[in-house]
């Protein structure tokens, strides 16, 4: 895929087996999904190669995006593991590249000048950030010739990132929600149980409803059910009403379900 547009629902792949892998993102893609979100960390860039060989679909349906570890953030470590997942993934250039944490060897000025060359050689088409604070992205901007793309980050209406979403918004990228489904923990929530059974749908469909409901922002959770990808898929159809937005909206919890010490908000 070689547009400026990211397709609303997408299949993650973080702590999926490769084989596991290859079938649920061949899964996913079979039933229509046309974003593919993958990591260098998660050890299953080549399973997912497989999956997009395999699929039914050409590579020009498939937005493909993978991010570089956090250690490989050096200047021209970014621009060799670059290109070693383009091999794993069996693809001539990535549709999205991510910097995955913005710790360890992230130093904004080196890395992001190797993603700036990437981007004018056409190794990488954009360029994505994850698990930044806007105080982050702030700084990324100021180093960053080629505009950022995409943000990256856990969001979903127990974690709603409010502040990362109007960044998004005020500066013209996505916000591409991780997690979107609070690892099932949606599906304990009563709000959303009363608004799914209104709808006919599940918690999990009603929450990623009310993600693609807000401007600049796409969703890609993970399941190996084929079942469950389906359902997800389908969520993308669920138009909820402005009461049930609001409702959602009003819910006041937090449950961050990725955090450890040397996270950036931290």
């Amino acid at each position: 895929m070689t547009g400026d547009d990211i397709p609303d629902i997408g299949i993650g792949t973080y702590d999926t087996t490769s084989d596991v892998c290859t079938t649920s993102v061949e899964a996913a893609l079979n039933i229509g999904y046309g974003h593919v979100d993958t990591a260098e960390m998660y050890e299953n860039e080549c399973a997912v190669g497989e999956a997009l060989t395999s699929a039914s679909v050409g590579r020009d349906d498939v937005f493909v995006a993978t991010k570089v570890h956090s250690r490989n953030l050096g200047y021209n470590d970014v621009l060799e593991h670059a290109r070693v997942s383009c091999d794993r993934l069996g693809v001539d250039a990535l549709d999205l590249l991510y910097v995955h944490w913005p710790i360890r060897a992230y130093d904004p000025e080196e890395t992001l000048s190797a993603f700036d060359e990437l981007y004018d050689c056409g190794v990488i088409r954009h360029i994505g950030l994850s698990n930044f604070t806007p105080e982050l992205l702030d700084e990324a901007r100021t180093y960053l010739d080629a505009p950022i793309f995409a943000h990256e980050v856990e969001c979903h209406p127990l974690l709603q990132q409010e502040e990362l979403r109007e960044y998004a918004q005020k500066h013209d990228h996505y916000l591409v929600a991780y997690s979107p489904l609070a690892k099932g923990k949606v599906t304990e929530v009563p709000e959303l149980i009363d608004i799914a059974d209104k709808y006919g749908a599940t918690a999990a469909q009603v929450s990623l409803a009310w993600l693609l409901s807000k401007e600049n922002v796409v969703a890609i959770p993970k399941s190996t059910s084929e079942t469950h990808i389906r359902e997800n898929y389908e969520a993308q159809h669920l138009t909820l009403d402005e009461d049930d937005v609001a409702r959602i909206d009003a819910i006041d919890r937090t449950a961050r379900q990725v955090d450890f010490d040397g996270a950036p908000w931290n």
